[in-house]
């Protein structure tokens, strides 16, 4: 049975994707949603993360994020494809299908018979990953149904892409809080001035392979830095020595 485009359907589940709060929430809400109306046995969402690496979130079930894992590992098959070149893939039976040879026999052994893949783009037309169904029955797929998944998956780009930038936000505004706050630390303490505070926090955060927050999360909690065998107890001393800040700030 094929699925109806319905406007008015479409708007509704636009505006609950939206008002979810945080992006785990937004992706679940997508899984559960395309699953429900395509009574799929699983669902799952890939996203594309630095490095071009690709991540299973919001899966439904452990076997989503086994079938994705082999499509990551052996570089083959409808999800990684519909990321990567933008296409919504379909298969009625992975048994008989040549296109991921390696993939669809390892897949099928999992109980897998038929998938579907959703590209999905944000409003900016950057790739963000796929939508990831599967049966573990073969299924018929018409027209309709590859126009309902693509017109749902926009909505689900649109606002899985709205909540990541939010996200995103939030953590760098939390981080400049951050640093800010250790830099005033390490100003009173030593009296710096705020672009060597910085320096010094800079500077720790590459000698140790931190990252800048990690640095100064710890010199608020602590009142230390970290010493040269990485982050140290808060028990331990009362901080670097002022050498070792002047030091840090040296070119």
């Amino acid at each position: 049975m094929s699925l109806q485009l319905d406007p008015m359907e479409f708007a509704r589940i636009a505006q609950a994707l939206r008002a979810a709060p945080t992006p785990t929430q937004t992706a679940e809400e997508i899984v559960d949603y395309v699953r429900r109306q395509f009574n799929a046995s699983h669902a799952g969402l890939t996203l594309i993360r630095a490095r071009r690496r690709l991540e299973t979130i919001a899966p439904t079930d452990p076997l989503v994020e086994e079938a994705d894992r082999l499509q990551y590992e052996l570089d083959e098959g409808p999800c990684r494809d519909s990321s990567w070149r933008r296409e919504t893939l379909i298969s009625t039976d992975l048994a008989t299908d040549r296109r991921w040879p390696r993939w669809a026999i390892k897949v099928c052994a999992l109980g897998v018979a038929s998938v579907l893949a959703a590209e999905l783009t944000d409003v900016d037309d950057r790739r963000i990953g796929s939508i990831n169904i599967y049966w573990t029955r073969p299924r018929q797929f018409t027209a309709d149904d590859v126009a309902f998944v693509n017109i749902f998956a926009r909505h689900a780009a649109l606002a899985l892409s709205r909540s990541l930038n939010e996200a995103e936000l939030h953590v760098a505004l939390d981080s400049r809080k951050l640093i800010g706050q250790a830099q005033g630390i390490l100003m009173e303490r030593y009296g710096l001035d705020e672009s060597r505070a910085f320096e010094v926090l800079r500077r720790y955060s590459q000698d140790h392979n931190l990252k800048l927050r990690t640095v100064a999360e710890h010199l608020i909690a602590t009142r230390q830095l970290p010493t040269t065998s990485g982050i140290t107890n808060s028990a331990q001393g009362h901080g670097p020595s002022r050498s070792a800040v002047r030091s840090a700030t040296q070119p």
